[in-house]
């Protein structure tokens, strides 16, 4: 009579042991995507008195941005294989320490030129960990949670963009650039703390030969009746379908095209509908608006931080329930409809009294459906729809294409309001933020509730992105 409930406590406490680990998994490897959101983020407000202290042209403010952006798109080329060869966690814990070393670099610099190079290593760093943990903790988590311990690396981001606008809120008045860009050594600390105690991908053992490593790391992962060994033989028969074409060739084969076609093209859309113009230049937006001092405009910016934030959570809350089409098709949609009304209240009420609070709200509107389409879904999508065998290299292929139109837009943005005035710059993202609803709609498939393995024979099997249920 008593011995029911003992094992139904016991089962209790096991389940909850469970879901605490593969949490703290995921929060610790999100911080690599804190680090991603401050290093991003911090530019915008410290940028306003970086072109006092190096004398910057304007051609030079842009330079100083997107080195960043550079140094990612390059290191996303070579990261992959880099996942591939030598793990998931060691990778991790060697950008860990590279940040640290970028952000006190950067704060130390006496010359434009240092300053540029400290920024090309964050972004090395950026472009290796924007894929590298969400590919972490994906191979971790258990399906039913994925969608959810994945997007926690995108809610880190959101967080990280929040401290960066709030650090530069912080020393605005003194104009500290120095601090802010040098406080991002606090999190990498952190993050090179939490690697060297946290395992390798299970996924990533097993491709290696390292079985019983594997197993002990899935026994920790998953709910004390899940069936470890058929996990393990799922893994390790998806491998052995991939083994006739190893390597790059890989590529080749026709269950990689598809994937490859959704995980580039929501790379590409989710830069060009314009998300990193706001990220990047929010208080000069602002004061193009209206706002009349860096401090206000600054301050405005940090509003938008906590939408993205506060969305992201949100969107964290209900991605498994919902699933990624819906979010992704609701939040492309909401984003053309702000910037439609963003670009019009540029051509028609920028001599209003009253204008810099719609571009305010319009522009919070934007980052609000972002966070629950784009944002997330893009980097939860190509955790999960590439092979195992290639799944760091591809993964890696995809952020070399969101680097490099990340780059594309960060260099274009300025001219772009120069030549096209701020109303037709934005009425081209929102039409670019209508073809990224199309392009959701007819061939980004649902992956929620499916394991990685089920999604991958989806692909050897052709079956359809509308069958995918």
């Amino acid at each position: 009579m008593t011995q029911q409930p003992q094992s139904a406590s016991v089962r209790s406490v096991a389940g909850d042991s469970t879901r605490s680990f593969t949490t703290v998994v995921a929060m610790t490897a999100a911080l690599g995507g804190l680090l991603f959101g401050y290093d991003t983020g911090v530019i915008s407000g410290a940028l306003l008195f970086l072109k006092g202290t190096f004398g910057l042209s304007a051609a030079m403010e842009g330079t100083v941005t997107s080195a960043v952006l550079a140094g990612a798109t390059v290191a996303a080329i070579f990261g992959g294989w880099l996942a591939d060869r030598f793990g998931r966690r060691p990778v991790m814990l060697v950008l860990a320490f590279l940040f640290v070393g970028g952000a006190l670099l950067s704060a130390a610099a006496r010359s434009v030129e240092v300053l540029i190079g400290a920024r090309v290593l964050i972004g090395v760093c950026i472009g290796v960990v924007s894929f590298v943990a969400p590919l972490y903790i994906a191979e971790l988590a258990p399906p039913a949670r994925r969608g959810a311990l994945v997007s926690l690396n995108q809610l880190a981001i959101t967080i990280g963009i929040l401290v960066s606008y709030i650090v530069d809120m912080t020393f605005a008045d003194s104009g500290a650039w120095r601090w802010m860009l040098g406080l991002g050594a606090v999190p990498g600390l952190v993050l090179a703390c939490g690697m060297l105690v946290l395992p390798e991908s299970p996924r990533w053992l097993v491709k290696r030969s390292r079985l019983d490593e594997a197993r002990t790391v899935l026994l920790r992962a998953r709910s004390e009746d899940a069936d470890i060994d058929c996990e393990i033989a799922d893994i390790r028969e998806d491998l052995a379908l991939e083994r006739n074409a190893p390597g790059w060739r890989a590529f080749r084969a026709p269950a990689m095209r598809w994937p490859l076609f959704i995980g580039i093209g929501l790379a590409i859309l989710q830069q060009v509908t314009g998300i990193n113009t706001v990220i990047y230049y929010a208080p000069t937006i602002f004061l193009a608006a209206g706002f009349h001092s860096a401090s206000a405009s600054i301050l405005a910016t940090a509003g938008v931080g906590v939408v993205n934030v506060l969305l992201t959570v949100v969107a964290l809350r209900i991605i498994d329930r919902a699933g990624r089409r819906v979010l992704l098709l609701t939040g492309t949609a909401g984003m053309a409809v702000s910037l439609l009304i963003f670009a019009v209240g540029f051509a028609y009420g920028g001599a209003l009294p009253g204008f810099r609070w719609i571009a305010v709200l319009s522009v919070m509107a934007y980052v609000g459906f972002f966070a629950i389409g784009l944002g997330p879904i893009f980097w939860l999508l190509i955790s999960e729809i590439f092979p195992l065998g290639v799944r760091g290299r591809a993964m890696g292929v995809a952020t070399v294409a969101n680097w490099g139109f990340n780059l594309l837009v960060a260099l274009t943005f300025l001219q772009m309001l120069q030549a096209l005035g701020p109303a037709t710059t934005f009425l081209i993202y929102a039409g670019l933020s209508v073809v990224g609803w199309l392009f959701a709609f007819h061939f980004v498939p649902e992956t929620r509730g499916h394991s990685l393995e089920q999604i991958e024979r989806f692909w050897i099997e052709r079956r359809p992105v509308r069958e995918w249920g």
